[in-house]
């Protein structure tokens, strides 16, 4: 009671604003919070340009040229805060604004040549090309990044790629200058990822020497067509294939949709898909065709043909064969998907790091000074492990940028099953990246401005868009079941995707990890290997379990769709520790090596401390313990290089935000 009235008196003397109160009790502020920038306190002990050119592998001039493109030029919304000037999108503005300033700076990039060659040119030099401007442009605006790549690798990598030259000659060149506006109609509101069951049907009319292309239903309408609602000239339909009464499977066709005036072409309807949780710059529509007739010469006709008196024509006999031949090029928009899910990534990383090497709270002591927010051991437990899955991302996506500008008809399948497995966990690993790091900046994280908030529902899509990802980790799952099913088969060894590891005696994890033990880059790949060996093991025997009992392989596949995704994981987690090792690899000893090397054994350690390691026997509960406290030494270990590690992904201050940089003055009464 003694104690309440003494501060109900303080509460008094403090409202009456009374001359007399308490000596001990008196009211006094404290000094006003200041912002130092991290680069006082924080030191560099590498190289981060070096650093920088690892991580981002190729066309860094380009890319320092692109940036400064978006820089100058008021399209791109420069605003000063704090001093600092931000580029960003005014995802204030109506989505019918925004969508119109998506086209805007398309066109203002397109006139200062960015996409010169895109099309029109090939080799491994513009691919990567191609895809270091798909970077930069995931780094700036989802919508910028969307938009354009429904344009260039979705329809205009379906013509390059499904169709033949005369294609070739009539419409890439008009598609990179942008005189022609493509999008690319598959997804339907029946079907999204079962491509082979799309319910629209196509026609040929001998007679005219055309293509008659039909909705059915209501179901068979295309749903979600990026740029359709508003600004898409053309499209890509995939269609059901009807010749003389017999369904050859799903195929695609050219067709204007809008005349030059961007009226709709008649017996089309187009209808808005409407507001989204994100990706508000992109027009996404809705398409009937009501019996649209197109030229013969408008089959994409790289794997079939349709003679001018009808007859169907392939060299692929296989209905199953022709299909995969037909789509193994279009995983370009899943290796787009992939490497722009890193690059956000790595923008919410550096937002946050910087803020929570400035900001302060609490202190540990009576009359100390708060404590940076990255100080806290807790803090550095939940960002390191996430600047460490974004570093082994990065090695991960440079190896599936080489992988696809080099492919080959006989490399599609691999690039297929790699692109799949990344597009999956690049994106799940990308929308549990910006989650924490919205909760690690507090309520800071949920204003728009500040970016990491508002971009989780810009990206939440990924997780669906270009394959569920629930689905692709199936699919890589069956991949794996054939690979072993083949192998055995043949009595042969396995070789590719990685799987080498498989003919070699079966890793064994010590009784005790030690710290040396849990560091060792070995025992890391061992016990990576030995997850993914057991859990395809398991896969084969239970498949097989459930066929023995009278199951198709497919109700069997379904059946196991458990290990299906926990073997889809760790083929992932095995493939992209075996890129970041290689990267590795290539260092001279030195500072930049030893981070590095802390940075892999992190990542190594994160995916070790899964549930499935526990869940199937390869750790006991005390070596778990060993791993977690392992864990948080090495995050400890890595505080002192937490600027450096940021500053590598080499993003300009401008196309981060505000509460990266001098959150005081930014949001002082002044600016309001």
């Amino acid at each position: 009671m003694e104690r309440a009235f003494q501060r109900t008196q303080v509460l008094t003397n403090h409202l009456l604003q009374s001359s007399t109160p308490l000596p001990s009790q008196t009211l006094s502020s404290n000094a006003c919070l200041s912002y130092s920038p991290p680069e006082l306190s924080e030191n560099y002990a590498f190289d981060v340009k070096e650093m920088r050119k690892l991580i981002d592998s190729h066309n860094l001039e380009e890319r320092d040229w692109l940036f400064g493109l978006m820089k100058q030029s008021e399209l791109f919304n420069p605003k000063v805060k704090g001093g600092k000037v931000f580029v960003s999108p005014d995802y204030n503005q109506s989505m019918e604004q925004q969508r119109e300033m998506t086209l805007k700076r398309i066109k203002y990039l397109q006139e200062r040549g960015v996409f010169k060659g895109w099309l029109t040119e090939k080799g491994e030099e513009i691919e990567m090309r191609k895809f270091s401007g798909f970077e930069i442009f995931s780094i700036y605006d989802h919508s910028l990044f969307t938009k354009l790549g429904v344009h260039f690798p979705m329809w205009g990598g379906a013509i390059q790629f499904c169709g033949t030259k005369h294609h070739h000659d009539k419409w890439l060149r008009d598609t990179e200058n942008y005189s022609i506006k493509g999008c690319f109609a598959m997804t339907e509101l029946g079907h999204g990822s079962n491509i082979r069951s799309l319910e629209t049907v196509t026609t040929y009319d001998s007679n005219t020497g055309e293509f008659v292309i039909n909705t059915p239903c209501e179901s068979a309408q295309k749903f979600w067509i990026g740029g359709a609602a508003k600004h898409a000239t053309h499209t890509v339909v995939f269609s059901q294939l009807h010749i003389n009464g017999i369904n050859q499977g799903v195929h695609a066709f050219i067709v204007q949709i809008r005349d030059v005036d961007g009226n709709i072409c008649p017996n089309i309807r187009i209808a808005d898909c409407g507001h989204k949780i994100g990706l508000n710059g992109v027009d996404n529509g809705r398409i009937w065709f009501d019996n649209v007739r197109v030229p013969r010469e408008n089959l994409l006709n790289s794997v079939a043909d349709v003679s001018p008196d009808g007859k169907y024509l392939s060299s692929i006999k296989n209905p199953d064969q022709r299909f995969a031949a037909f789509m193994a090029p279009m995983t370009v928009g899943r290796v787009n998907i992939a490497i722009g899910a890193v690059y956000q990534s790595k923008v919410a990383l550096a937002i946050t790091i910087r803020y929570a090497l400035t900001r302060r709270a609490f202190s540990l002591k009576p009359n100390e000074p708060e404590v940076l927010l990255l100080d806290y051991p807790s803090h550095q437990r939940r960002l390191f492990p996430l600047v460490a899955k974004t570093y082994a991302m990065s090695f991960a996506a440079n190896y599936l940028k080489v992988l696809h500008a080099k492919g080959t008809p006989q490399s599609n399948k691999g690039i297929h099953i790699v692109s799949s497995s990344f597009k999956a966990t690049f994106t799940w690993n990308n929308m549990q990246i910006l989650q924490e790091c919205r909760e690690a900046c507090g309520g800071q994280g949920l204003r728009t401005e500040n970016r990491v908030g508002h971009l989780k529902g810009e990206y939440d899509v990924q997780s669906t868009f270009e394959g569920d990802n629930f689905l692709l980790m199936q699919l890589v799952s069956k991949a794996l079941f054939a690979e072993y099913m083949a192998a055995q088969k043949r009595n042969k060894v396995f070789k590719g995707l990685g799987l080498e590891h498989m003919n070699k005696p079966c890793p064994v994890i010590p009784s005790q990890l030690t710290s040396t033990t849990l560091r060792c880059s070995q025992f890391q790949m061992d016990a990576l290997c030995l997850r993914e060996r057991d859990l395809l093991n398991r896969f084969v025997a239970d498949v097989l379990k459930c066929k023995a009992k009278g199951e198709n392989t497919e109700q069997a596949f379904n059946t196991c769709y458990e290990l299906a995704k926990d073997l889809g994981r760790a083929f992932s987690e095995r493939a992209i520790f075996q890129k970041f090792v290689e990267a590795e690899s290539t260092l001279p000893a030195g500072s930049l090596k030893n981070v590095l090397g802390t940075l892999r054994s992190l990542y190594a350690s994160i995916c070790i401390e899964d549930v499935s390691f526990l869940r199937y026997g390869y750790l006991s509960v005390d070596n778990g313990a060993n791993v977690r406290r392992e864990i948080t030494k090495l995050c400890n270990e890595l505080r002192p290089h937490a600027l450096a590690l940021i500053s590598s992904f080499g993003i300009p201050d401008a196309f981060l935000s505000p509460i990266a940089f001098n959150w005081i003055d930014t949001n002082s009464w002044s600016l309001v």
